[in-house]
């Protein structure tokens, strides 16, 4: 290959690590926006968070559907994502899941009012819950069965039941202003702890 080639090569494949960067950024600053506002948000509303203008939002995603399920799915790697690494990083596996809760706590306030909008397509709502299973079950049953064989959980727990009681704990949480879901979550994480 001739160096004109190999610049080409190279031009085009930072122009897609820039537009991954870009989406990652429309989506990062939509989730804030969703959380702060609602899913229904204006859309320049989410322009502004992201410092781009309306036309580019639009370009990476025609409907305002199309971006709720990528900040969905975004939202569901970046939480999957998270659990080896806290794992890796964290001075005990009862402290790396302690962490990841919380991430999945933050997930779930935003989960809420997009799972809302997606149930009027209920197919699409249903693969998407798929994905959300396939995703982060395997990760809390990671972090679950490194803080049992530590010793300092017991080994019991199953990794979709940990996560239904967190998701009901978190449900209550937007109506109430004295109703602290983290706090619950908190003491049920705890609770996990060995007997000693």
């Amino acid at each position: 290959m001739n160096d004109g080639g190999q610049r080409a090569g190279s031009s085009a494949g930072s122009r897609r690590k820039d537009a991954r960067r870009n989406q990652q950024t429309l989506l990062e600053a939509a989730a804030t926006v969703f959380v702060r506002s609602g899913v229904e948000a204006p859309v320049r509303d989410i322009a502004a968070e992201a410092g781009v203008g309306m036309g580019t939002i639009y370009r990476h995603f025609p409907t305002r559907a199309d971006l709720i399920v990528a900040v969905y799915r975004h939202q569901v790697d970046a939480c999957a994502e998270a659990g080896p690494a806290l794992l890796a990083a964290g001075a005990t596996p009862h402290a790396a899941l302690g962490r990841w809760i919380d991430l999945f706590v933050d997930f779930l306030v935003t989960k809420h009012g997009l799972a809302a909008v997606l149930q009027s397509d209920n197919a699409g709502f249903e693969t998407l819950h798929s994905y959300f299973l396939d995703r982060l079950v395997p990760v809390c049953g990671e972090l679950l069965d490194a803080a049992a064989a530590s010793g300092e959980i017991r080994s019991d727990v199953e990794p979709y039941e940990l996560m239904r009681g967190v998701g009901n704990l978190c449900i209550g949480s937007g109506s109430d202003a004295r109703y602290d879901a983290r706090r619950l979550v908190g003491l049920l994480i705890a609770g996990l702890r060995q007997p000693r």
